[in-house]
């Protein structure tokens, strides 16, 4: 990896795993998903979360995220944009009403809305692109001759292990559903829970201050 401009790559890669199985929105997106829908919503979900880490990789390489750490107004406009997403997501999930012959179903259900709505969070979210933008050029070597390149395969290794980790998380969540099938009064309790806590997320998004 020294050729490609990269220093300490192992430790790159261990800190990678610690922060993807640090919890968080993306895990408690995936679980929430496949736990309600089944194992195939959750792949879709892992799969949209990621990416978006794709497009915050090559906004990262290009730049683009430079501009979110310098200009208070684009980072307040993608915030406040985040922010509104995860609130009606979590409203929906939150009040909408759960019927005994449909334990499964939630509003904005589906692989296609799962992959949608994974990705918006993700993309929309501007503390991961500010993440990308600090956490990335560290391990870039200085004498480093392509940086955009050394960029580009750290973005694509962390995307490696944060999708890995997914779909552990879209596997259990699958199996948290095939519990939810037998108790569809419990199936609720999780819809209402799960649209507290992204409703949660989204608020706390939206009074955060600009590192």
């Amino acid at each position: 990896m020294a050729a490609l401009g990269i220093a300490h790559f192992g430790a790159f890669l261990l800190a990678c795993l610690a922060l993807n199985l640090t919890p968080g929105l993306d895990t408690f997106y995936i679980l929430a998903r496949s736990g309600r829908e089944g194992r195939a919503v959750g792949f879709a979900a892992a799969l949209g979360i990621n990416a978006g880490c794709v497009v915050h990789t090559a906004a990262a390489v290009l730049g683009v995220s430079a501009i979110l750490m310098t200009s208070a107004l684009a980072f307040s406009v993608l915030k406040y944009l985040g922010a509104a997403y995860l609130v009606w997501i979590g409203l929906r999930m939150l009040l909408a009403r759960t019927t005994a012959r449909a334990p499964t179903t939630t509003r904005g259900q589906g692989m296609g809305a799962a992959f949608r709505q994974g990705m918006l969070t993700n993309v929309l979210n501007p503390k991961v692109a500010l993440f990308y933008l600090a956490f990335l050029p560290q391990f870039v070597a200085p004498q480093g001759g392509h940086p955009q390149l050394a960029l580009l395969v750290l973005g694509v290794s962390f995307i490696g292990t944060g999708l890995s980790w997914s779909l552990v998380l879209a596997l259990l969540g699958g199996r948290i559903h095939r519990l939810l099938l037998a108790r569809p009064r419990l199936g609720g309790w999780m819809d209402r829970f799960c649209g507290a806590v992204l409703l949660g997320f989204g608020l706390r998004l939206a009074f955060q201050r600009q590192a």
